[in-house]
């Protein structure tokens, strides 16, 4: 038996009860505290994993993604560890371990599924050792922390140059992402979108991958579905949208769920989400790609995800007198659009909560947010009937709408953040939207939780690192 090891599990553990007595969620300080006492606490329990871990990154939808994955392989009795709230960096990866490793540093584990921040990849990978690793999408984000794309790209490459026996699950319509395929050698197997009837021929939106990764020619688009997100080829190279084993067509909102058609391997099968939007289908993507991968039965796979209900903030539904009200986490301009196209295909009259932090975890610089495209706010004056804005940065959230035509007696600043959300869902519209900044989705959370009777939840739901039996 490791005595670091198990001192360092001891006051992990230790940590964690510490964290919640204080009403804390004890997701990230556990690891930190284990890992100055054991710095080798996560490789040492990760080495135990017996089937595999399983790595997802990359900027938008990596929350999703990984529990999506964790279901996945929960539904097929496998046992997991997953960090599912989450705390995506290295101290949170590894609370992730102590909260299923006993005192005597023995895990029982088949799979680890786990979500990691992009600058944290190489650092979890040296001591995680993945098989298979999951990209999702490359956009800006949060340039005071992560820098430019080609900067954390490179940093995430030559972190995969060092893993020779893992396998990459790569989004095919992504450029940014579907490099990773050349530029590491690794075996690669891809999951993409076709096109459809709301495909768009031009994008206002692309500011990432205008230009080839080998030869630095403009890429040339077919279409965009968002962002750089489409089907491109290099005039001039070879580089184009490679061949997807996975591809979804003809997407379509059915119920407040999302559907589509999905060809794999020469099959043809139905894919329901009980989510919005077509990042979240990417997300269902990914997923079932990981799912064949591993050689789970297709069906089952379709299934879980069927009943995946999202975490906090990820599109996650709530009642509120007979309404629904969607709690939505932002953080760049990409999947902020893509969150306001959401809010445009749900039905009916909608009031709007938006709430806007400015603290470390956020991202000091808010000036990305002229970079979102309200202006479709502005032109849309029957569906949308009231905007509360809040947050440390609410008034200047409010001028920005102003400055995208939305008219000024439909805005107004509430800097308390209850009495903000109050408002919203007391709005007269059929449907209320909350859109946060990741240090407001917390404590929005919770007053909605108290507000609202939450939709569609088990009574096993929110487990935070699942574990069932094989």
């Amino acid at each position: 038996m490791n005595l670091r090891l198990s001192l360092a599990i001891l006051a992990g553990k230790t940590a964690a009860w510490l964290s919640r007595l204080r009403g804390h969620k004890g997701s990230s300080l556990p690891g930190l505290v284990a890992m100055k006492v054991y710095p080798g606490t996560l490789r040492e329990l990760a080495r135990q994993v017996r089937k595999g871990s399983i790595v997802t990154s990359g900027t938008n939808g990596k929350t999703t993604t990984s529990n999506m994955i964790a279901d996945v392989l929960a539904a097929s009795r496998y046992r997991i560890i997953a960090n599912r709230e989450g705390a995506n960096l290295i101290t949170g990866v590894t609370t992730a371990f102590i909260r299923s490793a006993g005192l005597g540093g023995r895990i029982k584990c088949d799979y680890a599924v786990l979500e990691v921040d992009e600058a944290s990849m190489p650092g979890v990978l040296a001591q995680v050792r993945p098989t298979l690793v999951v990209l999702t999408n490359f956009f800006r984000d949060q340039l005071d922390r992560y820098w430019e794309l080609d900067k954390i790209t490179g940093i995430i490459r030559d972190s995969l140059l060092r893993h020779k026996h893992t396998t990459l699950v790569l989004n095919a319509d992504d450029p940014l992402v579907a490099q990773f395929s050349r530029t590491t050698g690794l075996p690669s197997v891809f999951y993409g979108l076709g096109g459809h009837e709301v495909v768009r021929r031009s994008s206002t939106q692309t500011r990432e991958a205008k230009f080839c990764p080998f030869c630095g020619s403009p890429l040339a688009y077919d279409f965009f579905h968002y962002g750089q997100l489409g089907s491109y080829r290099c005039p001039g190279c070879d580089f184009r949208r490679p061949a997807a084993r996975v591809e979804a067509l003809e997407p379509k909102m059915v119920d407040r769920a999302m559907g589509c058609r999905l060809l794999f391997d020469r099959k043809e099968v139905s894919l329901l989400i009980q989510v919005q939007g077509l990042y979240n289908l990417y997300n269902a993507l990914a997923a079932f790609t990981v799912g064949l991968q591993l050689g789970l039965d297709a069906p089952s796979v379709l299934e879980s995800l069927r009943r995946y209900r999202p975490a906090t903030g990820r599109m996650e539904e709530f009642k509120f007198n007979n309404k629904p009200a969607y709690l939505i986490l932002v953080k760049n301009p990409t999947g902020f659009n893509e969150a306001l196209a959401a809010l445009h295909a749900g039905e009916g009259n909608k009031d709007v909560f938006i709430a806007i932090n400015d603290n470390d975890a956020d991202g000091r610089d808010i000036s990305w947010l002229w970079d979102v495209d309200f202006e479709v706010l502005g032109a849309d004056h029957g569906q949308l009937l009231h905007f509360t804005c809040s947050g440390r940065r609410g008034e200047e959230m409010a001028l920005r709408l102003k400055y995208a035509g939305v008219p000024g007696e439909k805005i107004s600043v509430s800097p308390d953040l209850q009495t903000a959300i109050k408002e919203a869902l007391d709005g007269r519209g059929t449907a209320a939207y909350l859109f946060c900044t990741y240090t407001a989705l917390w404590p929005a959370h919770e007053i909605v939780r108290q507000l609202a009777d939450k939709e569609g939840v088990d009574s096993d739901q929110g487990v935070s690192s699942l574990s069932r039996p094989a």
